[in-house]
């Protein structure tokens, strides 16, 4: 994805804006644990993104470094060191808006977050991995609604989280009207699909298939005390 988002087709800016639009609270989070109000954090979020789509940083952006995670901290951690730069263009009028972000959504779920002190860049990988996950259930439960089959998902998706044995087989199959069996297998449909998914969104953000498992293993680490 990285690599494309060098290339001037349409397509590939698309696809940029659009894993922008699903991954910026992560970098929003950063700039806040960085010190900055959250006035201060929209304004530059937004700017950063202005900047990134305008290929101000793409055009400089290391090929080799294909992980569009790293690359997106590496690139905001330089644009927060020219913050004076940022200052004088809002000064001139500049400040356009080009993601469609809820700004006070942002601030109520970053007062919601638990109240650890967590480096900015430990934060922000642990926000990222959130984020990443959140994107594959939400597509998930849309295959799912496409299929006419919401019921059974809100019913098993406490599987895919839930520590093994925390939710019987027996008490769900009883809620479904499904035989325990049937649900066991279900649930090894779901989680299937759900491990092929994941590997398809994290797919979209690295240089090579060969780096998936990788970004997986770095992703569940950020977890970590």
């Amino acid at each position: 994805m990285l690599a494309a988002a060098h290339e001037s087709r349409p397509d590939a800016q698309a696809a940029l804006a659009t894993l922008c639009e699903a991954y910026w609270y992560p970098l929003y989070a950063y700039v806040r644990r960085c010190g900055y109000g959250s006035h201060d954090a929209e304004d530059l979020t937004q700017e950063f993104f202005t900047r990134l789509l305008d290929k101000d940083y793409l055009a400089s952006a290391d090929r080799s470094k294909g992980k569009f995670r790293s690359f997106l901290l590496a690139s905001l951690r330089h644009f927060l060191a020219n913050e004076r730069d940022w200052a004088r263009a809002r000064k001139r009028g500049g400040g356009r808006t080009v993601l469609s972000f809820d700004r006070g959504k942002a601030e109520t779920r970053y007062r919601l977050e638990p109240s650890h002190e967590l480096a900015p860049e430990k934060d922000f990988d642990r926000q990222w991995a959130l984020t990443l996950l959140g994107q594959v259930l939400d597509s998930l439960e849309a295959e799912h609604v496409a299929a006419g089959t919401e019921r059974l998902f809100e019913g098993l998706k406490g599987f895919l989280t839930q520590a093994e044995g925390s939710c019987p087989y027996a008490e769900v199959a009883c809620r479904l009207g499904m035989t325990e069996g049937a649900v066991k297998v279900a649930v090894h449909r779901l989680r299937r699909r759900y491990r092929r998914l994941l590997r398809d969104e994290i797919a979209q953000t690295v240089a090579s298939p060969e780096e998936v498992d990788e970004e997986i293993r770095h992703l569940f680490r950020a977890f970590r005390p």
